[in-house]
């Protein structure tokens, strides 16, 4: 490691790396100097001019953004002359600016607003007519007014560096110059909005959040995206139990302040007209409104019933409801309900991975792996569209340090740009000498790898003789939890066998079992029809599934609940109640009450997230994980690879049941279906 460099900020001794920027330096001491095109993690602009610094024996002043430390070097940022540089600086970007502050969406948050307080001069000397230019629109989602725009560029420079798609440039020169989409008059792009939350002022807005409310009448409650698999933290700013906005600006979660479009804009399927606020029940016929103590006890006396005449269940779990519902569900499943008939679907070979590894509990990635080791390959997905936290940290992973990017995907993919190795196919094999000679690798492989085929990727892996970590593609928030929790007949919590028979998925839709109880799941979608004698669902909405039950409860989304998900890298983290929905359930309590009715409550335990979790912690293998970092808002990984994985041979494992969605940055799910900002954009129409 290079010897750091001594210099001096403002009279304090400051040690750093070489190369480190003066602007970077001051932050490690405290000291803020101000910039509006300086953004961590972008390339450098230099267009503002507010970072000026004096620097001992240069003849003039010099951007702090743009200037290396070096030994010796003596720097003082708050002089007299640096302070009337940025005032001067200040009223030049104010030349044109509109005065709109009462009615920007940025006031509050405004980095120009914030400069003009401590900088500013206190009238301007500028009397000419501003130059003003019609707001323009370009997506349901970006609103753009060009007056405001003080041309730092980190909206372009995010795009097209940080997102890897150049949806936005720079057209026409001085005065004149202004942001504009590269393709006619609207974006074509992720729609992700980051380009709104990096602007400093308020010329890029939010379609969604605009003149709705300021950023000091909102509740701001940090939870975890409730759509893909990759975990990324959400702050979802409320006001009288609606949300307004989500973004994650603190940067808190293992995605830094990055956000797709779903988990920047699309929680509003939360509050969708269709959403379901009171029990259903199947009447003559017809479902009908009742209440939750009528259509509980329907429930709880059916089931008695049936176990009592000895009857058959089958239960449908989810990978969108929390650790806790899971286990919660599959211990009411084999202790109360004396079944094994218990299953959800599955969107990856996790159970086939982990035996594999056979107990090297070394070899399964994070997702901060991917922006940190020095060559990554990504097998079968388009991860920019399915996974797309994953493929930002492993484009910042390129751009920051150089790492080499291997692809084998049957289609083209943005990770192809910049690959070290582009193979059409599966043939990763042809791969072999260019991965022996990487220091280490991670493998990120989707769907179409399991069973043997997964078993043979991972041989391969060893033969390398590298170092070689794991990600197992997944597709919904909770879709590692719900293996981990056991919602599988062949395995217990843990990966412990069960030793006893038990029905997949499809085939308790098939059957003709007497009662069958589906939890946040559609099954019989695309006009399957029913079998079960009795149907009982738990959901947001009236699916498919849903229309054919004879009681349906109301369920809580992820936005309205406690508790904990774990994504597809294994790291469990922790939602947070943000609204409530009236009606509305979480699946866990609607579960308690149940087992309450049916007199089994002293069996299960209390129906409470965190009494739940304890016992996951002390039963489920991997999950014994630090409580701190959870509760800090933290994420904390789960190993649960600790030998091989028994299989016992009257229960079959079916690799053949693994299958992705393959959902793209406009859908995930029934969730996609319900989300207004999704169904609304330009890209989501085209890609139809």
């Amino acid at each position: 490691m290079a010897a750091l460099i001594n210099l001096t900020i403002d009279g304090r001794a400051v040690k750093v790396p070489p190369q480190t920027l003066v602007i970077d330096a001051a932050k490690t001491v405290g000291i803020e100097i101000p910039a509006f095109c300086y953004y961590e993690g972008l390339s450098l602009a230099a267009a503002c001019r507010m970072c000026l610094v004096e620097v001992e024996k240069m003849p003039k002043m010099m951007t702090a953004c743009t200037l290396p430390v070096s030994e010796g070097m003596v720097v003082r940022t708050e002089t007299e002359q640096v302070k009337q540089a940025r005032k001067y600086t200040l009223e030049f970007l104010l030349t044109n600016h509109p005065l709109d502050c009462p009615v920007c969406d940025k006031g509050g948050e405004c980095e120009l607003q914030d400069m003009a307080f401590r900088y500013g001069a206190g009238e301007s000397r500028y009397t000419e007519e501003k130059v003003h230019t019609p707001e323009k629109q370009f997506s349901p989602v970006v609103f753009f007014d060009a007056p405001r725009c003080i041309l730092c560029f980190r909206c372009v420079r995010v795009c097209n560096e940080g997102l890897g798609v150049g949806a936005l440039g720079v057209i026409n020169r001085g005065v004149a110059s202004e942001i504009a989409p590269n393709v006619g008059d609207h974006l074509e792009c992720d729609e992700c909005g980051a380009c709104i939350d990096i602007c400093p002022v308020g010329a890029l807005t939010s379609g969604a959040y605009r003149y709705h409310t300021r950023p000091w009448e909102m509740t701001h409650t940090g939870t975890i995206c409730t759509h893909c698999g990759d975990g990324c933290k959400t702050t979802l700013g409320t006001r009288n139990d609606q949300i307004i906005r989500g973004n994650n600006r603190d940067r808190s979660g293992i995605n830094g302040e990055f956000l797709c479009i779903k988990g920047r804009y699309a929680f509003d399927f939360y509050d969708h007209p269709e959403r379901l606020q009171s029990p259903l029940l199947r009447v003559n016929g017809k479902l009908e409104e009742v209440s939750w103590a009528k259509a509980l006890q329907v429930v709880a006396q059916k089931f008695t019933q049936t176990l009592a005449d000895g009857g058959s269940f089958g239960v449908i779990g989810s990978n969108h409801t929390t650790n806790e519902e899971n286990f919660y569900l599959q211990k009411f499943a084999r202790q109360v309900l004396r079944t094994n008939h218990i299953d959800h679907h599955r969107t990856g070979d996790v159970v086939t991975l982990l035996d594999a590894l056979s107990g090297k509990t070394t070899q399964l990635a994070t997702v901060q792996d991917l922006y940190e080791r020095k060559a990554v390959l990504v097998l079968g997905a388009d991860l920019a569209l399915e996974h797309p936290l994953l493929s930002y940290q492993v484009r910042a992973n390129y751009r920051h340090h150089q790492a080499h990017v291997y692809v084998v995907t049957p289609q083209e993919v943005r990770e192809d740009k910049y690959a070290a190795a582009t193979v059409r196919g599966r043939d990763y094999e042809s791969l072999r000498d260019k991965l022996k000679a990487e220091p280490e690798l991670v493998i990120l492989f989707d769907d179409s790898y399991k069973g043997e085929d997964l078993r043979k990727l991972v041989d391969f892996a060893e033969s390398l003789a590298i170092p070689v970590k794991f990600i197992c593609l997944l597709d919904y928030a909770n879709s590692r939890g719900a293996v981990d929790m056991g919602l599988t007949p062949e395995l217990l919590p843990g990966y412990q066998p069960s030793g006893q028979p038990g029905m997949h998925v499809d085939e308790m839709i098939t059957a003709e079992l007497s009662a069958l109880w589906v939890v946040g799941a559609n099954p019989l979608k695309g006009a399957v029809q029913r079998k079960a004698g009795f149907l009982v669902v738990q959901d947001m909405f009236l699916t498919e599934t849903a229309q054919q039950a004879d009681v349906v409860l109301p369920a809580a989304s992820a936005y309205e609940k406690n508790g904990t998900v774990t994504n597809t890298s294994g790291e469990v983290q922790r939602l947070t109640r943000a609204v409530n929905t009236m009606g509305a359930k979480p699946d866990l309590e609607i579960m308690g009450f149940l087992a309450r009715d049916m007199g089994a409550a002293a069996t299960l335990g209390p129906w409470v997230p965190e009494t739940v979790f304890a016992e996951i912690r002390q039963t489920v293998r991997g999950y014994e994980i630090p409580m701190p970092v959870m509760a800090t808002g933290g994420a904390a990984q789960t190993v649960p690879v600790k030998g091989r994985i028994v299989v016992d041979s009257g229960v079959e494992f079916r690799p053949d049941l693994i299958h992705s969605d393959h959902n793209g940055l406009f859908a995930s799910g029934t969730l996609g279906r319900y989300s207004k900002v999704l169904n609304s954009v330009l890209e989501n129409r085209l890609n139809r």
